[in-house]
């Protein structure tokens, strides 16, 4: 009874933040449901070593995007193979502000949106960025420098100018 009440508080307690990293990563949000509850399916799968690892939380939020990168993956190729123009994909609910935080997150490498999205929307430090991506401080420091200078000229607004004559 003790590891499902451990597992059921882990969901609980995190199931919403790793949706929504993982809406941020992909840009499709069944894409990231879907993908998170196959990394909860694994951990609960995997239990008595995923209770044990330093941030169960981080297992899980890396599974899922390895799945979604997997499955992205998949879906490319499928395309590819058929010779079919994507699809643009639009998601209700959404105002201008997000959207715009969407299409500028998709236009960094995959590195930089990765650490953006883990440092400023999931709120982990840089060492726990660095950490959980398997790279040095200094690198994710890089990319967290240019994925913020990309994104303040793709989400400054320009003043617009008056039109006048005098």
């Amino acid at each position: 009874m003790r590891d499902d009440e451990e597992f059921d508080a882990l969901y609980a307690a995190c199931a919403g933040r790793i949706v929504g990293h993982l809406y941020l990563l992909t840009g499709n949000l069944n894409e990231a449901e879907d993908a998170v509850a196959e990394a909860f399916t694994r951990a609960w799968q995997r239990w008595q070593t995923v209770r044990e690892a330093d941030s169960p939380e981080a297992w899980v939020r890396r599974v899922a995007s390895r799945i979604a990168v997997s499955s992205w993956r998949k879906a490319t190729n499928r395309i590819r193979a058929h010779h079919r123009a994507a699809v643009d994909q639009s998601v209700p609910g959404l105002n201008e502000n997000h959207v715009a935080l969407l299409q500028a997150l998709r236009r960094l490498s995959a590195d930089e949106r990765r650490a953006v999205v883990l440092h400023h929307l999931n709120d982990l430090s840089v060492a726990e960025v660095a950490a959980e991506m398997q790279r040095p401080v200094g690198t994710v420091k890089t990319y967290l420098a240019r994925g913020r200078r990309a994104m303040a000229g793709m989400l400054t607004e320009e003043p617009q100018e008056e039109a006048s004559h005098g």
